[in-house]
């Protein structure tokens, strides 16, 4: 009778997230941490927290390097996977950093890209909604190439993000790296930062301090929230997916900015009334995403309710609003 060969153990796969210690890089490394990763999470803390990571303290599965991502980035251990989370990203950061947002995307893309390259590692993108510009087809599908301004004051962000999609699927096509690019639409939760500059966070503090909630414009622009946890769902999927080109990964629940502090009033219980100012320049009008690829390719669609989102997001803040 023949005696069963013993199957070796899987060994556990090895994540690099760059920019793990901000609002979605922290989630990630949650959620590959809970899929058995060992995670390596790199960041210099620009926009990101010491606080978001402060709880993966001791545990053995994560290793913390604080380093920026432009500057060249030596690994002496396997690499399976690279999801490349470093930048600023939201509208006050890349304002107050516009040069330093430009060269997270193209040198910081470009070393992360010669990490996967070396260590053979499948690579993901973390590009934006933001390729779309302000835009002229509405809900965007990843085959619209956009309406940018590249010398508006958004441009430092957007063409960084479109360069860095350029350079991944060059990387792609000259040195076969396997690549990802997940495009991100308007995703909130716990983590983000206050004074970030974003609706989310900004119309929740102002209620919570029972503050005019500030809307620019008339208040008819559109946007749509995802959930992070859906979020991080979707991108894990594209990760491990046979898909490389762009998916657009958000919620195509869209409302405008006066419906959502409405919304937001409603669920803080706040007693706080509607202030309008101008419109920004370059704002988009529209933001909305055609996720018919996501749900096709990776059987991906939101899960979580606003309102459920809402209170998680909320119970948050408190704990930060003083």
């Amino acid at each position: 009778m023949k005696q069963r060969r013993k199957t070796l153990p899987r060994s556990r796969p090895v994540s690099v997230v760059t920019g793990a210690a901000g609002f979605l890089g922290s989630h990630l490394t949650d959620r590959l941490l809970a899929r058995g990763h060992q995670v390596i999470g790199i960041d210099n803390f620009v926009t990101g927290s010491v606080d978001n990571i402060a709880h993966l303290g001791g545990n053995p599965r994560f290793k913390f390097i604080q380093q920026d991502v432009t500057e060249f980035l030596f690994l002496d251990t396997r690499v399976d996977y690279v999801w490349h989370f470093a930048s600023p990203a939201s509208p006050i950061d890349y304002l107050e950093l516009p040069i330093q947002t430009l060269k997270v995307g193209s040198l910081g893309t470009h070393k992360a890209l010669g990490l996967a390259k070396n260590k053979r590692a499948r690579f993901l993108l973390a590009s934006t909604s933001e390729v779309y510009g302000d835009p002229l087809v509405h809900p965007q599908t990843e085959d619209y190439w956009g309406h940018v301004n590249p010398i508006g004051p958004r441009g430092c962000y957007d063409e960084a993000k479109r360069f860095a999609e350029a350079l991944v699927m060059a990387y792609r096509q000259e040195h076969r790296v396997e690549t990802r690019i997940v495009r991100i639409f308007n995703t909130y939760g716990p983590r983000m930062r206050l004074n970030d500059g974003r609706v989310v966070p900004a119309f929740i503090s102002q209620a919570l301090k029972q503050r005019p909630l500030t809307v620019f414009g008339q208040g008819d622009q559109t946007r749509s929230f995802c959930y992070v946890s859906d979020l991080i769902e979707g991108i894990y999927r594209l990760m491990m997916s046979d898909y490389d080109l762009p998916v657009n990964i958000g919620n195509p629940t869209e409302m405008t900015m006066l419906e959502f502090a409405h919304a937001v009033i409603r669920a803080t219980r706040s007693r706080s009334k509607i202030t309008f100012r101008p419109l920004p320049q370059d704002d988009p009008r529209q933001r909305r995403p055609d996720i018919t690829r996501a749900k096709k390719i990776l059987r991906w669609s939101p899960r979580v309710p606003l309102a459920t989102g809402l209170v998680k997001t909320i119970d948050y803040f408190r704990l930060k609003v003083r």
